[in-house]
């Protein structure tokens, strides 16, 4: 069975940080391409970072604040948020990705307010 959960979002304070995990299980974790999505109220789901055998990619607005690393010993992802923003609040999802099957996690909220 295909399990992706995340784990570490949370309420924070504009300028705070915080590490989102996600743990796989029941694939092979290390063939796909892993990636974080972020859903805030009223707009469409958008990719925040990637990670693959490539290299990284991240959305401009969160260039030099996030950073996304996975462990594939552990069969898990993270995203390092830093310098947390009131717009970054959303619903963060853990999404693997090939080119024959694709995986998504059920979410966690971040929020940033004060």
């Amino acid at each position: 069975q295909v399990r992706l959960v995340e784990s570490g979002g949370g309420l924070v304070q504009p300028g705070g940080s915080l590490r989102l995990s996600c743990a796989a299980s029941g694939f092979t974790f290390s063939y796909f391409a892993m990636n974080w999505y972020r859903q805030a109220p009223g707009k469409e789901r958008e990719l925040v970072a990637r990670i693959s055998l490539a290299g990284t990619i991240y959305v401009d607005s969160v260039k030099g604040r996030f950073t996304i690393s996975r462990d594939n010993a552990k069969n898990t992802v993270y995203l390092q948020m830093n310098s947390l923003k009131p717009e970054d609040t959303a619903v963060y999802y853990c999404n693997a990705w090939r080119s024959t099957a694709e995986y998504w996690g059920q979410g966690t909220q971040v929020t940033v307010s004060s």
